[in-house]
């Protein structure tokens, strides 16, 4: 399958090197890894084993790219108006996007661009890094659940769940995307938002009681608000928000990418992982004081 990589930062880098180290045929849009690649390759540090890409399709414009079969959208949610003239180029007759970016609103961009039938979303708890330039740093899980914007199970979206799979990252198919969109933010909003106010990784965050204690309060007001939406299960706030946290203590140590942000000077993707998410929340009738309030501290710091 021919695949093109929109956002080729640590996500759309670790996963493209997978797929194409499982021998799927991957061209990489770049901009500060372009140079690097194209001289040396791409090197992947893994938990799982060390490799190499010594060749690399690797692009600075989507034109040189052209049409493929599926294009993955890894681009951070703050460049997404720049989003639908990128993925243009990549696009045929029967091309599916599946985008993997955080947070809300996405899946609705790209189809009001491109139509409901082309698109899908996937989440994914990876623990990545960007490293020097030309490598990237897998320092744990990788999992990606990933549905149909369109609702429900298809072919499709098992035969990406399997090429996946071959390629050495767990992966499912469901039925319920906006289910799995909602069960990241609960993760996404108290430690990616906490880590950049405070600069502490989520060891710290979790070693010190009442921040444990606030995530856990974000969570589970998180977690009213997705149960709010019109999901086809409810989640289970006690037992979901148990899971995230021992989840997040086999991290050690482990910076999330809102912190990094911070730290380097961008933006942050506060409008998918926040504005969004309280606006849905509220129209579905409830209200997330708590993560209102992270919401406004954070944004007083852009």
């Amino acid at each position: 399958m021919k695949i093109g990589i929109i956002g080729s930062g640590a996500l759309g880098l670790y996963y493209g090197a997978m797929l194409q180290k499982s021998g799927q045929d991957i061209h990489f849009l770049m901009r500060r890894d372009y140079e690097a690649v194209r001289q040396s390759g791409l090197h992947v540090y893994s938990v799982n084993g060390n490799f190499h890409l010594s060749e690399v399709a690797c692009y600075r414009s989507p034109k040189d790219i052209g049409p493929v079969d599926t294009v993955i959208v890894g681009l951070k949610t703050f460049s997404n108006q720049h989003l639908t003239e990128l993925v243009r180029p990549l696009l045929g007759t029967r091309t599916a996007i599946l985008t993997l970016q955080n947070g809300l609103g996405n899946e609705e961009l790209l189809a009001k661009a491109f139509g409901r039938e082309r698109i899908l979303g996937g989440v994914a708890f990876l623990c990545t890094n960007r490293g020097e330039p030309g490598t990237v740093q897998h320092l744990g899980e990788g999992k990606i659940h990933l549905g149909e914007f369109c609702g429900g199970l298809s072919a499709r979206s098992r035969k990406l769940a399997e090429i996946f799979q071959k390629a050495g990252v767990p992966c499912e198919a469901v039925s319920d995307l906006r289910r799995a969109r909602w069960e990241k933010l609960a993760w996404n909003i108290p430690f990616n938002g906490l880590s950049a106010l405070i600069q502490k990784d989520v060891t710290g965050l979790l070693d010190h009681p009442p921040s444990k204690r606030l995530i856990r309060m974000l969570m589970l007001e998180v977690i009213s608000g997705a149960n709010a939406q019109p999901l086809e299960q409810r989640i289970d706030a006690k037992k979901f928000s148990e899971q995230l946290i021992a989840f997040t203590e086999n991290m050690d140590p482990y910076r999330p990418s809102m912190m990094i942000d911070r730290l380097e000077g961008r933006p942050l993707e506060l409008e998918a992982i926040y504005a969004i998410p309280i606006e849905q929340a509220e129209a579905a009738g409830v209200q997330m004081p708590r993560v209102e309030m992270l919401y406004s501290l954070l944004s007083a710091g852009e």
